[in-house]
């Protein structure tokens, strides 16, 4: 008898200590704070740039360390190809057509309505930054506790007034015009300076005192000043580079032999060219080839071609901006190690859109002229997931959209109620579980084209732009076809050929099927500002 009642006190004991433990556990995981989110983003950085991409030539160490400790979504799309609708819809999870923001210019009601992912962190108890150019405005831009631009047009406290303050703003003047033709509009610095061919040239600012640095040195700062904070961090670190001007330091571009063609940086010889680089100018859609023979004063590739000496400097110059981007990278991360933070923090690396870097005998990226080429629209999308396996490479279709409600499922936040719903999916259970999106299609959309992106096949639709931008009407020049299985490079638009029509009229009804899911109120709204106002 004795025996069995200390057995059941036993029992008891080890049960009262069962739920104590798994008590004290859930206690501890309702209490744990939530992990910090630092944003990495570039600007027009093409995603095949890179050295975990297997590119010739391009040194990015720290982008493929990051990499191979990450998830690598190799098939992430942006929602357009220009830099203010794409970033808009990162911070909302909405598309373009939705917000009513298709180029730089526009700001609608929508965009008045709509809540940013700063925003709701912030509601969270999160501290919120953004160091570098941002290029959102309205309700987009808001949310920010810490906010320093590279452009004065966007913070009172901006890398143009630093930079003047260090005592260099001639050499930044220098840089500037390469492009511009003159000063930034807040430079203390006077009068034209020349442009440069392909927007192209050596920058004088000594090494520490780029827009790169800029950002990297006000975000360590911050990661410093969080070390022993119980308060988690949003950080939207953003980089100018390797958006024109290309203006590298001269220790990147020695880094690049640009005196030929050869085969590739990695094998100890010159730059090697790109493989569609001599694609003929009548394969290209119209404002492309406009481009091409010379129709704009900066990017003058028709005097390119006839000195290739040009673009080897420029192609040259965007590898070392990468190079000097993943630097900084570098010195950012190993911040976060330093002050023990790395396996708490979230780190994302992505960009707005890509650049053409030479592919299809092309600079920069034209995106008023087309929405449809690789180089533009397939961005580098890297998320290192603390606790999680390294992933490797996923091939699932994804889009910009899907980034805000990855973060606040990665962050323990539920999804708020918005007056515009975010459209976007979760990544989440695709990191965790492996478990499929099972999306057929996703669509990048600009004002003139939008394209239909599946597993093998693209589908570029050009697009009545209306009267707001009638200049940019290419319906006469016709659609565009590739089929991506076959045609990696997209060299041959397949749009006449008859054993497409199938696959081509599968994504037709595809973008139908689009159009009906996510209404372009916001585009409307400007279409009818702008009639009314004509």
């Amino acid at each position: 008898m004795n025996k069995r009642k200390n057995l059941t006190y036993v029992l008891l004991a080890l049960t009262l200590f069962t739920f104590s433990c798994k008590e004290k556990e859930v206690l501890e995981k309702n209490n744990k704070k939530p992990p910090n989110i630092l944003i990495l983003f570039s600007d027009q950085h093409n995603k095949k740039v890179t050295g975990y991409e297997g590119h010739p030539d391009v040194q990015t160490p720290n982008l493929d360390k990051l990499a191979s400790e990450s998830f690598v979504f190799d098939r992430a799309y942006c929602t357009t190809g220009i830099c203010a609708p794409a970033r808009s819809s990162f911070l909302t999870g909405i598309y373009p057509r939705t917000l009513g923001i298709l180029s730089n210019s526009e700001d609608t009601n929508v965009m008045k309505e709509v809540v940013s992912l700063p925003s709701i962190l912030k509601t969270q108890g999160y501290k919120t930054y953004a160091f570098g150019k941002r290029h959102t405005k309205s309700s987009i831009d808001e949310g920010w506790d810490v906010k320093k631009s590279h452009l004065c047009s966007e913070s009172e406290d901006n890398y143009v007034t630093w930079i003047e303050a260090q005592g260099y703003s001639k050499e930044f003047a220098i840089d500037w015009a390469a492009e511009f033709g003159k000063p930034s509009s807040c430079s203390h610095e006077m009068g034209e300076i020349s442009i440069a061919d392909l927007g192209t040239r050596i920058s004088e600012l000594p090494e520490g005192y780029t827009m790169e640095a800029y950002t990297a040195m006000n975000t360590i700062e911050m990661i410093k000043e969080h070390k022993d904070s119980d308060q988690p961090f949003f950080c939207w670190a953003t980089f100018y580079r390797p958006h024109q001007p290309y203006t590298p330091l001269k220790k990147y571009m020695d880094m690049y032999d640009v005196s030929d063609w050869g085969t590739g940086t990695n094998n100890y010889s010159s730059i090697k060219k790109p493989i569609s680089f001599y694609e003929p100018t009548e394969k290209l859609p119209p404002f492309l080839q406009s481009q091409r023979n010379g129709g704009n004063k900066v990017w003058n590739m028709d005097k390119a071609f006839e000195d290739e000496q040009l673009w080897r400097n420029y192609i040259g110059a965007y590898y070392a901006l990468v190079t000097e981007l993943d630097f900084y990278v570098g010195e950012i991360i190993n911040s976060l190690e330093k002050a023990g933070m790395k396996d708490e923090t979230v780190i994302i690396y992505s960009t707005d859109h890509g650049d053409f870097v030479g592919n299809h005998g092309m600079v920069e990226k034209a995106a008023m002229g087309h929405n449809i080429y690789e180089d533009i629209l397939n961005i580098p999308l890297i998320i290192h997931y603390p606790g999680q396996s390294k992933g490797g490479k996923n091939y699932e279709l994804v889009s910009q959209v899907d980034i805000l409600p990855t973060i606040l499922e990665m962050a323990g936040v539920e999804m708020p109620m918005l007056k515009h719903k975010v459209q976007g999916k979760s990544l989440h259970n695709l990191m965790q579980n492996n478990t499929s999106l099972n999306r057929d299609y996703i669509v990048s959309e600009s004002w003139s084209q939008a394209t239909v992106i599946s597993e093998n096949f693209k589908l570029g639709i050009m697009l009545d732009p209306t009267d707001f931008r009638k200049q940019f009407d290419y319906r006469e020049y016709g659609d565009m076809f590739f089929d991506r299985l076959n045609d990696s490079l997209e060299l041959q638009n397949q749009i006449n050929n008859e054993s497409c029509f199938d696959q081509i009229n599968q994504l037709k009804s595809y973008y139908k099927e689009f159009e009906q899911n996510y209404p372009d109120i916001g585009k409307q709204e400007v279409v009818k500002d702008f009639s009314t106002k004509e």
